[in-house]
């Protein structure tokens, strides 16, 4: 029988065990996407109707049977790094198995920003990883929710706390300027999560706006947007035009948000999107921003697709590059000091 006093102690734990290998994976690369950057024109006025990205994203046609094909498809399947839990944020990265012995310098660091600041039901999980001589960095993360007047501001110092304190130390040690040790000195960034950004409309003016598929009204009233212009959160960082309805809150199991379900008198979610993908650094391009239509949870899920360029070693360094063991070690940053009051919680 388990102990219930450990299962109170791992629900508030700040970080769970990370996991790496080679978990191998049925999925393919058979989709194609095509389109370009998505930072220009970013007050175009919005097609009517269209409920996703106008870049193309979509499968292509069925693969032929023929040996080249099944080769090219094994070629393209994809193994797990990298998982890393804490509480309700999870991060795994996966790699195509062809490069997988390419991807080095795989390490992890977690923020609590939830209870009192420190505990991880908010807060972010960080993967950094190198891919030939380019460095990549994976930030998930769930901020403050609220939509009162001020919560926003409660986000942004959510966000200043993450990239200060979110640390990847050398291995013993070791000081090789080479790799990063914040998210900033990475060469490609990708930041994800419920952000918790509302739209500073009333409930009814937003559930108007979605109707009428007016994005570009709704984008003006943005908190995060809001933010970025005036430079208080994600100075220099860039997200891709938004062409689908808010992602939050639904009810459950349906297409509806949860406001059109309750009484006038009481407190209604104003429609927001919470969840949102951005990236910082040259060299990354996004290809499509769309929202999924999963119905499991009162969030909708958003994905896009990137190109990245990488910088290849010299080829005289290459032959050795490609020789070198695939075996990977992940760098657990140490967990810091807190106070007395929380030497009772477990950190895993």
């Amino acid at each position: 029988m388990m102990d219930p006093h450990s299962l109170v102690d791992r629900r508030f734990s700040v970080c769970d065990r990370i996991s790496f290998g080679s978990r191998p994976s049925d999925v393919d690369t058979s989709m194609r996407c095509g389109g370009s950057s998505d930072d220009e024109n970013m007050d175009e006025e919005s097609p009517g109707g269209t409920f996703f990205s106008p870049m193309p994203c979509g499968y292509g046609a069925p693969l032929s049977t023929d040996d080249n094909n099944r080769r090219l498809v094994n070629s393209n399947r994809y193994c797990l790094v990298a998982s890393k839990q804490m509480v309700g944020v999870f991060l795994m990265v996966w790699v195509r198995s062809d490069i997988r012995e390419h991807v080095k310098n795989l390490k992890v660091s977690c923020v609590g920003r939830g209870l009192m600041g420190y505990l991880g039901n908010k807060g972010s999980i960080s993967i950094s990883m190198s891919l030939h001589q380019t460095s990549f960095c994976f930030v998930c993360t769930h901020l403050t929710s609220g939509q009162k007047d001020g919560d926003e501001l409660r986000r942004n110092a959510d966000v200043v706390e993450i990239l200060r304190k979110t640390r990847f130390p050398h291995a013993h040690g070791a000081r090789d300027e080479k790799w990063p040790e914040t998210i900033l000195d990475h060469d490609r960034i990708i930041w994800l999560g419920d952000l918790n950004y509302r739209i500073a409309l009333s409930y009814r003016s937003v559930k108007a706006l979605v109707e009428m598929h007016n994005w570009k009204q709704l984008l003006e009233k943005d908190q995060l947007r809001i933010e970025q212009r005036f430079g208080r959160v994600f100075a220099g960082w860039k997200e891709g035009r938004i062409y689908f309805p808010p992602t939050y809150k639904y009810s459950y199991n349906s297409d509806r948000y949860a406001g059109d379900d309750m009484h006038p008198n009481e407190k209604r979610r104003t429609p927001a999107w919470c969840d949102r993908i951005l990236w910082y650094g040259r060299g990354l391009n996004q290809l499509c921003y769309v929202r999924g239509e999963s119905r499991f949870s009162d969030h909708r899920p958003v994905y896009s697709i990137f190109t990245a360029e990488v910088k290849l070693p010299s080829q005289a360094q290459f032959g050795s590059f490609t020789r070198s063991s695939s075996l990977m070690g992940v760098d657990e940053l140490p967990y810091p000091t807190y106070p007395r009051s929380y030497t009772d919680i477990n950190f895993y």
